[in-house]
């Protein structure tokens, strides 16, 4: 679920074309750590350093949890893995590796925390040491999310006439806890009621983005600031609305940016009967802002540029993932992004082996760099190894 009180949202983005940002190659780990979106500057190349046997490419070999053929590379076979920056990756598996549901995971969980901080090359050797990478047998596409920061009122003003809506009373305990089963109300039947429990206010684009990501905080303007929590979900299947726009000639450009710009500019019938075509509907709440990054499925604090939403049905929450992603479709995209990550989030529209939605963190910049990214994708998993055998 993209976020801990999203379940089902984390690929609403990805659906919609809110896409992930990339780079040529890592951002420094200062950027990493401090949840900046990207970097001015390159972190240098780490020294030349030989991985440990085991880490050599290996033959073909079946995956234990899939059942399929895949190919083991290891490290030397990973695109862009001497470049990347290993110590902020294992900080990153460190700060959130409790939520690793694999028992092997789980002790090298420990060793990890064991370890303390670790420079580049103790980062390096760690890694190396104690998984192997496992490639996806097929291409798959990044996305990426973001939280996002938006302006509200107490009551209805100007621009600021959509409601932020609670979940309401009789709301089907499926629907607002899985989404699953028959639909609650399409999202045109909803926005027809009143509103008079309404959370607060939003332009309508607004309110339909903050739905697609799931959560973000909303700014009133006496400087007040709160987040909206997800509370629920009408049931009804996502539907993207940039395919559609595409097609119809609305947009040539199926960036998140694009559609929000075109939104913005036909307020009312023509942007209402746009946005109704997305079906599903997000209920919320209100809670203080902490200033901190939302929590995802696994019940931990995402990381800016090191989490991701992946499919639970092929991916366990806490692991490892390696992301090779080009070939952008969106325009502006950086051309490559390669990195290590850590499977934090889910999402209804996230399906695949070889599919990822990247967590870029809070606010417009995060959001701009987030609906520019569509890029082709070979995933690896890394499994734990027992590193005496």
């Amino acid at each position: 679920m993209r976020f801990q009180f999203l379940p089902g949202l984390a690929a609403l983005s990805g659906a919609l074309a809110l896409a992930a940002c990339a780079t040529t190659g890592a951002p420094p780990a200062s950027t990493v750590a401090s949840g900046t979106v990207s970097g001015t500057t390159w972190r240098a190349p780490p020294p030349p350093y030989a991985p440990p046997p085991y880490a050599r490419p290996s033959a073909a070999a079946p995956s234990a949890d899939s059942g399929h053929m895949s190919v083991d590379p290891g490290f030397a076979g990973l695109q862009g893995w001497a470049e990347d920056d290993h110590a902020a990756a294992l900080a990153a598996f460190q700060q959130s590796c409790a939520a690793a549901q694999d028992p092997a995971l789980r002790d090298v969980c420990r060793r990890a925390v064991a370890l303390g901080h670790a420079d580049e090359r103790q980062a390096r050797r760690f890694l190396e040491t104690h998984f192997r990478p496992e490639a996806s047998p097929e291409e798959g596409l990044l996305t990426a999310y973001f939280a996002p920061v938006y302006e509200a009122r107490n009551m209805p003003e100007g621009e600021f006439t959509a409601p932020v809506r609670p979940r309401p009373d009789d709301l089907p305990v499926a629907d607002w806890t899985s989404g699953a089963g028959a639909p609650y109300a399409e999202r045109a039947e909803i926005e027809a009621r009143p509103a008079p429990d309404a959370l607060a206010w939003m332009r309508p684009q607004d309110l339909f983005f903050l739905q697609i990501q799931g959560s973000g905080v909303l700014v009133y303007p006496n400087g007040v600031r709160v987040k909206a929590l997800f509370d629920g979900v009408n049931g009804a299947r996502f539907r993207g609305i940039a395919t559609p726009m595409r097609d119809q000639g609305l947009i040539s450009d199926t960036s998140g940016e694009s559609i929000r710009s075109w939104l913005a500019a036909h307020v009312g019938a023509e942007a209402n009967a746009v946005m109704d075509l997305n079906p599903r509907y997000v209920f919320f709440k209100i809670g203080p802002d902490d200033g901190q990054d939302p929590a995802g499925a696994a019940g931990m604090p995402l990381i800016p540029g090191r989490a991701v939403a992946v499919d639970t049905s092929r991916h366990a929450l806490g692991e490892l993932v390696w992301i090779d992603a080009s070939a952008p479709a969106l325009a502006g995209a950086f051309p490559t992004y390669r990195r290590l990550t850590v499977a934090l989030d889910t999402g209804g529209a996230i399906k695949g082996d070889a599919r990822a939605d990247l967590y870029l963190g809070r606010g417009p910049e995060a959001g701009l760099a987030a609906g520019r990214v569509r890029h082709t994708l070979r995933l690896y998993r890394l499994v734990p190894v027992d590193p005496a055998g």
